[in-house]
């Protein structure tokens, strides 16, 4: 097959193309930072540096050529942001690339979107596709909603396309630049301490980034699909963050921390102040009232849909995935940095 990867220079789509270029499958590689790009050289694939906030409809039917399927990975993937930028990247790209792949009569057109959407600042428990929150917690879930109606709005116009929509919750793994990232600096801003709303005992679905590119080639090909699908992807197994960060940070890795309770309403009232002081700055703050949310409220995802109509299945367990989580980690140096 040959695939369109967004996002190919970081996080899940750099993960996808790996995948693909190793399975002995084309990739047409976009990103914005072609200097990162340079290992698709060793792989003989094709890069087009390319924003896609910028690029016409034309161009993106242009860089499908040829393709079969459209792996839709690029967004900006943040608690912090202008409502423009968000709105930029998440929606009017995504409209351009799902009207492009219809255009082009791409078979398959696989969109990332995310859990993030359900969330509404309490404990919530196998949710299913059907449900939203009744107010979006930031600009992140508002505009990946919105980019998911703008696919589903396609659907008339484009059947020869089949549209795919996948909710991964909270990837980690190689090439990681969101989870593992916001832990370093909160270790380095604490002096080796994390301060966690509830002491990190919220209870996670968390996705290995591998099993996520997994339910992305099901997903392209897997017969029978109705276009226009959402399904929750997870790793199936709920864990409490303080014992994930055990089992990554010290028990693979080494490092030596220690998890300093905060109560929820202190930790969401500094984030409050931090970040109106962010609004002064223009600096992304180091806590947001999102993220703490996120840390301190439980949420898990039903993964029926995904098991029934896409055989999904995670390939990687949880202490496979952070097992390879932390060989990559000594691998980039972070492991003697931290220890």
């Amino acid at each position: 097959m040959k695939i369109l990867v967004t996002g190919a220079t970081s996080g899940l789509g750099r993960n996808a193309a790996e995948y693909l270029l190793q399975q002995g499958h084309q990739v047409h590689a976009t990103g914005r930072n072609q200097a990162a790009a340079q290992w698709l050289h060793q792989y003989q694939a094709s890069f087009t540096a390319l924003d896609l906030e910028q690029a016409s409809v034309e161009q993106c039917v242009q860089l499908m050529h040829g393709c079969d399927a459209v792996w839709h990975c690029a967004a900006k993937s943040s608690a912090w942001g202008s409502w423009a930028e968000f709105y930029q990247a998440n929606v009017l790209a995504t409209r351009k690339l799902a009207q492009a792949a219809g255009t082009a009569a791409v078979a398959r057109f696989v969109h990332i979107s995310t859990p993030s959407v359900y969330f509404d600042y309490r404990p919530l428990y196998q949710l299913t596709e059907e449900q939203r929150a009744k107010r979006f917690a930031n600009f992140y879930a508002a505009t990946k909603y919105a980019a998911e109606q703008e696919i589903l709005g396609l659907l008339p116009r484009f059947p020869a396309t089949s549209y795919i929509i996948l909710r991964p919750r909270a990837l980690f793994g190689p090439h990681d630049r969101v989870i593992m990232p916001w832990f370093l600096t909160q270790l380095q801003a604490g002096r080796q301490q994390l301060r966690l709303p509830g002491g990190g005992k919220v209870l996670l679905d968390l996705t290995f980034a591998l099993n996520v590119v997994q339910a992305m080639m099901l997903a392209t090909t897997t017969d029978g699909l109705a276009s226009g699908r959402v399904y929750n992807i997870t790793n199936q197994q709920p864990r409490q963050l303080v014992d994930i960060l055990h089992q990554l940070l010290t028990e693979q890795l080494g490092w030596h921390y220690q998890i300093r309770s905060v109560p929820y309403p202190l930790a969401s009232g500094v984030a409050t102040l931090l970040e109106k002081v962010a609004k002064l700055t223009g600096q992304e703050p180091l806590w947001t009232r999102y993220g703490i949310g996120a840390l301190y409220y439980d949420m898990t995802l039903d993964n029926s849909r995904a098991i029934s109509e896409l055989g999904y299945r995670p390939q990687y367990n949880l202490t496979q995935a952070i097992e390879i989580t932390a060989q990559w980690l000594r691998q980039q140096g972070m492991a003697a940095k931290y220890g």
